[in-house]
């Protein structure tokens, strides 16, 4: 099961970044490209503790949907989203914060398996660990430079 880390230091408070990495409008902002909108559950706003949101958006051409839920919430140092429906055979993604002096030190641990047994691991070292690494680092300088320029 492929696992991703990646660490984004921002100029700003921790509360600051917590909330607009788990606010449904800017994600759909910062991954625009894709045409992801969320569709059903919380579709506007700050989504918290066992709260879901399904979002539809097109990946490979291919328009998906995908249905995750909050099953983890320490305001303003951690959040987890799981997937319940989807693309996927299974997600986890952890978003960690952690204030240091004047920054926040953000950190994205996506844990996924792919459907399909041998194909999906063969499709994970092909393509898909490195769209998902992309996806991940696009969304994340969108709200670095959001944030930063306030």
């Amino acid at each position: 099961m492929p696992l991703i880390e990646i660490k984004t230091i921002l100029n700003a408070d921790i509360q600051t970044c917590f909330d607009l990495s788990r606010d449904i409008d800017f994600h759909k902002a910062s991954l625009v490209h894709s045409k992801e909108k969320a569709v059903a559950g919380k579709t506007s706003g700050l989504i918290g503790l066992n709260e879901w949101v399904t979002w539809e958006a097109f990946h490979f051409g291919i328009k998906q949907q995908l249905t995750s839920k909050i099953i983890a919430f320490d305001a303003p140092k951690y959040f987890v989203d799981e997937m319940v429906s989807g693309a996927f055979k299974s997600f986890k993604h952890e978003h960690i914060f952690k204030q240091e002096n004047n920054q926040t030190i953000m950190t994205d641990r996506f844990q996924f398996e792919s459907p399909f047994g041998i194909f999906g691991k063969l499709a994970n070292r092909l393509f898909l660990k490195q769209y998902m690494i992309n996806l991940l680092k696009t969304r994340n300088q969108f709200l670095k430079e959001q944030i930063e320029s306030r």
